[in-house]
């Protein structure tokens, strides 16, 4: 997850030293707000090791996602104010963050598989849509997301990247039993 926030080169975060900032990333996702609560955290594995992560949210839980960083990089001394995440999403649609794959993992098929994975969680949450935004830059990514049927709906500037939003339809939510 560290290689997503050094691509994004968020201007907030360029003073932040590598170390500390990747504690502060290790403990987001180690936190329980991330794993399985507001959020849902699903990673492949290969080898023993975790070597892909998708990272999502309903749009309507974006603050209390942005939270637990707002709060993480307060406890944190190399920060010299929290981290107040941009908005990136909306309402009605299950936000897919972030998707990395380890570069020595890279082409084998895990991105694709992660992203197949999503609708599960995305309609479990009760949404009938995935959003994302997709760096500009990254045409590797936006190729994947287009040829798994990822539309662009818009474009999005963060930090100092333009992004396309693409959103794809997944059909109705599940009813999940309580």
């Amino acid at each position: 997850m560290n290689l997503i926030y050094d691509e994004m080169a968020l201007t907030d975060l360029e003073d932040v030293p590598g170390p500390d900032l990747l504690k502060v990333i290790t403990a987001a996702y180690r936190n329980p707000t991330y794993l399985s609560g507001a959020a849902t955290t699903v990673v492949a594995e290969a080898d023993g090791q975790v070597v892909g992560v998708a990272f999502g949210y309903p749009g309507e839980r974006e603050e209390i996602v942005d939270d637990v960083m707002a709060d993480l990089t307060a406890q944190s001394a190399a920060f010299d104010e929290p981290y107040e995440a941009e908005s990136e999403t909306s309402a009605g649609e299950w936000y897919l963050d972030s998707l990395a794959v380890d570069p020595n993992y890279q082409g084998r098929g895990i991105g694709r598989q992660l992203l197949q994975a999503l609708p599960y969680y995305a309609r479990r949450d009760r949404q009938a849509v995935i959003g994302l935004n997709v760096d500009r830059e990254n045409p590797g990514a936006f190729r994947l997301y287009d040829r798994m049927g990822y539309q662009v709906t818009g474009t999005q500037m963060i930090g100092d990247h333009v992004y396309d939003h693409m959103q794809l339809e997944i059909g109705k939510p599940i009813s999940v039993m309580n």
